[in-house]
């Protein structure tokens, strides 16, 4: 709970990348390395 008496805890930020939350063994990670997604870009500069 954020309290007077905590006030410090208030100014801190933390930056974390997406990357450092997934798993090297994830099955996302294995999505992202046997499917081609670039034609999602693509399409999106059209």
């Amino acid at each position: 709970m954020i309290s007077k008496h905590h006030s410090i805890q208030r100014d801190q930020i933390e930056m974390i990348a997406l990357d450092q939350l997934v798993s090297q063994g994830h099955l996302v990670r294995k999505m992202e390395a046997a499917i081609d997604f670039s034609f999602i870009y693509e399409l999106h500069l059209k």
